[in-house]
């Protein structure tokens, strides 16, 4: 049982996962452009999986180099006056979000907290006469407190580029915290993460092929449809040497219907595993699956623990499903007659 809410945020585990861009099937980290970032970043806060995602987007990410190469020592932080350097020294000197542009203002300006909010907007709108009001005053109450005139007037227009992208920190904050949640349990469970993505993107067959390539690269075996073991979602099983494997889905085999598969397990946990092809026809009501939703599973493997020869069941079909119609109770001979000595 795990506590989301509780989870450490400084997990090694997952910030270096992250670090090397395996970050397929974490939540707004998975592109493969900021799996790039991610791999040049190596964030190792928190903080650093906020600020990657409010600047991965159109204007913003123009300064991803910058603050990579001042967390990496390779650049120094400008934060524009000293006055500022608290507002700015989490973010490398970058003015990322809007709840430092109003700080600015404040600190800097003395604006108060009502007045930097119609400064955020303002900036936002980019209204030409309603700037210039609020520059006249920005300038006006920093010279008040000391900076010149035109050092007041520079980090005016610093903050005025910054305002126009800039992203809220607390909607960042949300999202970079799923994020941070998902990847900490790819990083710290794979094989159940991988078996709820899976679950999740059921009819995506190019997203199950994505993670089947991710489970590959893993080493986590994903085992084929299984009419006696695999359930109607991607499930987990563990297997003899003490590893964990996924077990395929019923309900992905193409065509066969989720509420159908889930009547069907539902069965086979209520009466036990089906013992033969004819015992798991005559076991299943004859409005639950139709020839097609049998063929589908029949190709997809579903019955190879009955019976290994994937086609010759196929091609038993519709024998099977008059079998179950007639509900013979001569179970193991017309088994033999039907697939003949094997």
């Amino acid at each position: 049982t795990l506590d989301l809410a509780g989870l450490p945020l400084d997990d090694a585990k997952t910030y270096e996962m992250l670090g090397r861009g395996e970050a397929m099937g974490v939540f707004q980290l998975e592109g493969s452009g900021m799996r790039d970032v991610l791999r040049k970043l190596k964030a190792d806060r928190f903080e650093e999986i906020i600020a990657v995602v409010a600047l991965y987007r159109p204007g913003p990410m123009d300064n991803i180099p910058r603050y990579i190469a001042c967390k990496h020592g390779q650049e120094q932080p400008d934060y524009l006056h000293p006055t500022l350097e608290g507002i700015l020294k989490e973010t490398f000197g970058i003015a990322i979000y809007q709840e430092q542009v109003m700080q600015i203002a404040q600190t800097l300006s003395g604006y108060s907290l009502g007045g930097a909010d119609l400064l955020r907007r303002a900036m936002g709108k980019k209204i030409k006469s309603e700037m210039e009001a609020q520059r006249k005053d920005f300038v006006e109450g920093a010279k008040a407190r000391g900076v010149t005139e035109g050092k007041a007037a520079q980090i005016f227009e610093q903050v005025e580029k910054f305002a126009g992208y800039g992203f809220n920190k607390s909607h960042a904050a949300g999202y970079a915290l799923v994020a941070y949640q998902t990847a900490w349990l790819k990083a710290n469970y794979p094989v159940e993460f991988f078996a709820a993505s899976m679950t999740l993107d059921l009819g995506n067959t190019d997203r199950l092929n994505l993670y089947k390539q991710e489970l590959d690269r893993l080493k986590i075996k994903l085992l084929p449809p299984d009419i006696n073991r695999s359930r109607a979602s991607f499930s987990v099983e563990d297997l003899p040497d003490g590893s964990r494997a996924i077990r395929y889905a019923l309900a992905a085999v193409k065509g066969v219907g989720a509420g159908a598969m889930e009547q069907l397990v539902k069965i086979r946990e209520e009466t036990g595993p089906f013992r033969d092809l004819f015992d798991f026809t005559a076991r299943l009501d004859s409005q639950l699956l139709n020839k097609r939703q049998l063929e589908n599973l029949a190709r997809g493997g579903a019955f190879e623990c009955l019976n290994p020869n994937r086609r010759q069941t196929f091609e038993a079909i519709e024998t099977i499903i008059r079998h179950a119609q007639s509900a013979t109770s001569e179970r193991s001979s017309q088994q033999v007659s039907l697939f003949g000595d094997m």
